[in-house]
């Protein structure tokens, strides 16, 4: 009797540890995470001690070019803060074109604003965070059947349709993820952009596309507003979607 006692006892002790395990903690009991905490943790720490910012950071924002193949990785750790740069990675390869994603199979990497819905440990392209593609501007203005799906940024340094870096770079903006999340940030927002609007360079050659699209040339309009209010204010914009699928501030 006393045996079984102690069996039901050991068991609840478990479940309430198995409870109270936090998202860092479970997320750190994957082969490729943990791995990744103890062969980037310390670095990451000594970067952000260098640049005058607090590890972990409890929020932050990652920035996407397509033209200019980096990804940025904004951080705060007070809401009321203002976002400051962390650091930019290098996107290893591009599929498609400039402009928005709009059907499954079209190769395009998605243009617009989204969040990390998806933490993945097991991804077969190393490690990857999925964004919510479609949002809800995108299916309203994508094929209505088959707007496509499963948009990630990952690793292994190869994509069609998502975000690609080296496996190196993969882990860091997956721990920066990781520990947001744990801290409370359920949404870690992602803006898109098909050029850095800054670059004289990308932007002009932005608009020898639009002379031939203009349904683009409007969208990128939009995307722009947002795009501006960030670079001035290093806030983030509150952006809403209208009842025909166009963003608004």
């Amino acid at each position: 009797m006393k045996q079984v006692v102690l069996a039901v006892m050991i068991m609840l002790g478990f479940g309430k540890l198995h409870a109270q395990q936090s998202f860092l903690d479970n997320q750190k009991m994957f082969p490729k995470v943990g791995y990744a905490y103890r062969d980037k943790e310390e670095q990451l720490k000594k970067e952000f001690e260098k640049k005058g910012l607090t590890y972990p950071a409890k929020y932050i924002f990652l920035r996407s070019f397509k033209l200019d193949s980096e990804l940025e990785i904004w951080v705060k750790n007070k809401a009321s803060d203002t976002f400051r740069l962390f650091k930019s990675y290098r996107v290893c390869t591009l599929s498609g074109k400039m402009g928005p994603k709009r059907k499954e199979g079209d190769m395009q990497v998605p243009e617009g604003f989204y969040y990390i819905n998806d933490f993945n440990p097991n991804s077969n392209y190393h490690l990857s965070l999925g964004i919510n593609y479609p949002n809800f501007s995108d299916k309203m203005l994508s094929d209505p059947k088959k707007p496509g799906k499963e948009i990630y940024i990952h690793g292994s340094c190869l994509t069609i349709g998502c975000i690609p870096l080296t496996d190196e770079f993969i882990d860091e903006v997956y721990i920066l993820a990781v520990n947001a999340k744990n801290a409370g940030q359920d949404f870690i927002p992602v803006h898109v952009f098909p050029v850095k609007f800054g670059n004289v360079r990308s932007l002009d050659y932005l608009g020898s596309v639009t002379l031939t699209d203009s349904t683009s040339q409007r969208f990128w309009v939009d995307l722009k507003g947002a795009y501006d209010y960030f670079e001035k204010n290093h806030r983030l914009p509150v952006v809403m979607v209208d009842s025909k699928g166009k963003y608004i501030m």
